[in-house]
């Protein structure tokens, strides 16, 4: 399988500024607007009075950039746009309906079918599903219509008034202007200091629940993360092996994954074993490349071993030469064939003590198809076979002596496309067992974890210092050893 070229990890980076919802509003706003006047481009005053109304905007795409909307808060959107409609009594209508034609030409057609069937190759009319999925979907990316529209409707609104203020010279309502902006940030803050109260509990401590270890239990970990692999439909999904490995190791049944739930913040708090706040990583959009704390990999080093991460492109933005990166534009009934193949040759050729590897054709299909349709349980039927086939030849090849397997997903997923972001249900608890010859068997773990475990829970087994920012408890639940060692 090919490696992510430099060209296709600088085109992820740019796709995320049009996935992620932040950046997405601006963007498609200031977009949109350049369209719709596009017939006055040639006009010499148009692009004074252009930018100096878009300077009266700022504010308000400041407080949307900054404020998160998850969920039901999405409908509270709805609010300072009907408050806008009373205090001004202005729109363009037909700003509106052109708006909203292109926000669904380009969810619908361009990511839905277009995009899709290019990278994946999800079919030509992928769009006669895709835009039920759209309306429906409460994660946060520029696909979640019930937050977009609130947002880039009333943005496009109070720049066409001031603009066609500035273009007439007519007086500006000052304390208007103040009066709305003060009371939406405002407004804003009340929300989330009052309803936004489902982020899960974060650990204050560093880990500390057991002493490092100076000698290792094993001699490798291995984990394998079924990407967006929501935790009910694993349930229900044809997976015999991965069932086998479940029942014979230790299983946590609520395994919290971290806010926001998306794929670089999830991976980067399992290998950090801290938070977005403190490891900087808080969005598929990294503004600033590497982690602000030690990794897995860091720790590994310090002890003379080695690490290794089996990942697509934007991984990379986090952290760096420690992932070796696969292409993402690959058919999806085959591209995880292909990760595995890619990683039986990297087991040959680095033979790391620490070995990682995401599949992602679960999750992409649960993007562009849904997770409540039987494509997403083939997918993850699929993966099933696919990792007993590289258990297998690990076992063959020798790999799998005193080597402790971790199976988990990095979130789950939503209705809609797939959402994965503001822990919606199906996001938030996410499948992880373990499994080995240190792993108790048949064990099952019903209090609440957080994958922020997993980093300590590697060092521990590898006999590495924790790294520097390290708040999860190591996993001890699963361990025969603890017992002998008086853990409790």
């Amino acid at each position: 399988m090919k490696q992510a070229s430099k060209f296709e990890k600088t085109a992820a980076r740019c796709w995320n500024l049009l996935n992620e919802g932040k950046p997405f509003t601006p963007i498609f706003v200031f977009g949109t607007m350049l369209l719709f006047h596009i017939t006055s481009w040639g006009e010499g005053e148009f692009w004074l009075s252009f930018f100096l109304s878009f300077l009266l905007i700022v504010p308000m795409m400041a407080i949307y950039y900054l404020f998160d909307f998850p969920l039901l808060l999405r409908n509270y959107l709805w609010f300072p746009f009907v408050a806008y409609l009373m205090l001004f009594n202005d729109f363009e209508l037909s700003l509106l309906l052109f708006a909203l034609g292109l926000y669904f030409f380009f969810t619908i057609f361009f990511w839905g079918t277009f995009y899709y069937h290019l990278r994946i190759g999800t079919s030509w009319l992928n769009f006669t599903r895709f835009w039920k999925l759209v309306l429906k979907n409460s994660d946060s990316t520029s696909g979640n219509a019930q937050e977009q529209m609130p947002k880039f409707l009333l943005l496009l609104s109070l720049w066409q008034l001031y603009f066609e203020g500035v273009s007439t010279e007519s007086v500006i309502h000052w304390p208007n202007y103040f009066f709305f902006i003060a009371g939406v940030l405002i407004y804003s803050t009340i929300l989330h200091r009052n309803l936004f109260d489902w982020k899960p509990k974060e650990y204050t401590t560093w880990t500390d629940n057991i002493p490092v270890n100076a000698n290792a239990v094993n001699e490798r970990v291995i984990t394998i993360v079924i990407d967006g692999m929501r935790r009910d439909r694993f349930q229900i999904a044809d997976t015999p092996f991965l069932d086998k490995l479940r029942k014979s190791g230790t299983e946590y049944t609520q395994m919290e994954t971290v806010y926001p739930a998306r794929t670089v913040v999830c991976f980067t708090s399992m290998m950090t074993g801290t938070y977005p706040h403190e490891h900087g990583i808080k969005s598929n959009m990294v503004w600033k490349l590497g982690t602000k704390v030690e990794t897995v990999f860091d720790s590994l080093r310090k002890v003379g071993k080695k690490g290794r991460m089996l990942a697509v492109a934007h991984l990379v933005d986090s952290m760096g030469d420690d992932v070796d990166t696969y292409t993402a534009i690959a058919d999806n009934s085959k591209v995880d064939h292909q990760i595995m193949e890619r990683a039986k040759q990297i087991m040959k050729e680095k033979n790391p003590d620490f070995f990682k590897v995401q599949l992602i054709s679960t999750d992409q299909t649960g993007h562009s198809r849904g997770v409540l349709y039987d494509e997403y349980l083939e997918k993850i039927a699929e993966a099933d076979r696919i990792i007993e086939d590289f258990v297998g030849w690990l076992e063959k090849e020798g790999y799998m002596k005193n080597t402790t397997l971790v199976i988990c997903a990095d979130h789950g997923q939503a209705d809609g496309i797939g959402g994965h972001g503001h822990l919606d249900e199906g996001e938030r608890f996410v499948p992880f067992f373990m499994h080995g010859p240190a792993i108790e068997k048949g064990k099952i773990v019903e209090e609440k974890h957080s994958l922020v475990s997993l980093a300590p829970t590697i060092c521990y087994l590898l006999g590495a210092p924790y790294p520097s920012h390290s708040r999860g408890p190591v996993l001890t639940d699963a361990m025969k050893l603890q017992k002998r060692e008086g853990v409790s």
